[in-house]
C-alpha cells in the first residue's frame, strides 16, 4: 500500500491552462464587422437613366424660368415706378411754368412801361446801380423746373421700354426746360455787363432784357404747355 501511495506522489501534476478572457461587447462588434455582406447590384435599363436625366433638365429649366420671370417682374415694377415719378414731375413742372409764364408776362409789361416812361426807367439804373426789382420783383425766374426723375429714367435706361414717339416727346420737353433754366444765366450776362450800367445805354439794356425774356422763356411756353399735356396723357397708365 505504501508503494501505491509513493507511486501516486511521484505523478507529475498536469499544467493548469489559463482561463480565456470573456468576450466583450466590443469584440462581438468587431467580429460582426469582419463578416462580409454580399453586395447587391441593381441593374437599371436606359429608360430609367433617361427619365432621371429628363427630370434634372426639367428642374434646371424650371428654376431658370422662375428666376427670369421674377427678374422680369421686378424690372417691370421698377419701370412703372420710374415712369410714374416722371409723370408726376411733368405735372409739377407744368404747374410751375404756368405760374412763371404769368410772372414773365408781367415782367415784360414792366419793361415796356420803363421804355415808355423815362422817369420809371431811371429807377432801374440809379447812380450806376442796377435795381432789377423795378421790373422783376421776384427775380429773373419765378420757379425752378425739376429734372430729377428725368435723370433717373436715363440712368435706368427706361427709354428702351417705351416707344420712340414718347421718348422724342419727353426729350423735347426737357430741352425746352433747360433753355428756360439757362435764361437766368443769359439775362445775367446782360445785366452784369459794364456797358449795361451806363445811363446812356439804359434804353438798349431794357430792350436786350425784353428780347432775352421773349427768346428764352415767354415765346416757347405756349408750345411747351401742349407738349406737357401730351406727355402727361401718354404716361397716364403709370
Amino acid at each position: 500500500m505504501e508503494e501505491n501511495i509513493n507511486h501516486e506522489e511521484q505523478k507529475t501534476p498536469e499544467p493548469v491552462q489559463p482561463a480565456l478572457p470573456e468576450a466583450t461587447p466590443k469584440d462581438l462588434h468587431d467580429k460582426k464587422k469582419k463578416k462580409h455582406h454580399p453586395v447587391v447590384v441593381i441593374e437599371r435599363d436606359w429608360k430609367e437613366y433617361l427619365g432621371e436625366c429628363l427630370l434634372i433638365v426639367f428642374s434646371v429649366a424650371l428654376a431658370i424660368g422662375i428666376t427670369e420671370y421674377l427678374t422680369s417682374l421686378h424690372e417691370q415694377q421698377q419701370t412703372n415706378e420710374v415712369l410714374h415719378q416722371l409723370r408726376e414731375e411733368l405735372i409739377q413742372n407744368k404747374e410751375s411754368e404756368e405760374i412763371q409764364y404769368t410772372y414773365h408776362l408781367q415782367v415784360l409789361k414792366n419793361i415796356d412801361s420803363a421804355l415808355r416812361n423815362p422817369s420809371f426807367a431811371e429807377k432801374f439804373i440809379h447812380n450806376d446801380s442796377l435795381n432789377l426789382k423795378v421790373v422783376a420783383p421776384q427775380g429773373v425766374l419765378r420757379r425752378d423746373l425739376n429734372d430729377v426723375a428725368w435723370e433717373i429714367a436715363k440712368q435706368n435706361n427706361i427709354f428702351s421700354k417705351i416707344d420712340l414717339a414718347t421718348y422724342s416727346l419727353l426729350t423735347q420737353i426737357y430741352v425746352h426746360q433747360q433753355r428756360i433754366t439757362n435764361s437766368e444765366e443769359e439775362i445775367a450776362k446782360v445785366l452784369l455787363s459794364f456797358e449795361s450800367r451806363r445811363p446812356e445805354n439804359l434804353r438798349t439794356t431794357l430792350i436786350l432784357l425784353s428780347d432775352n425774356y421773349h427768346g428764352w422763356d415767354v415765346d416757347r411756353v405756349p408750345g411747351l404747355m401742349k407738349l406737357y399735356e401730351k406727355a402727361i396723357d401718354k404716361l397716364a397708365k403709370y
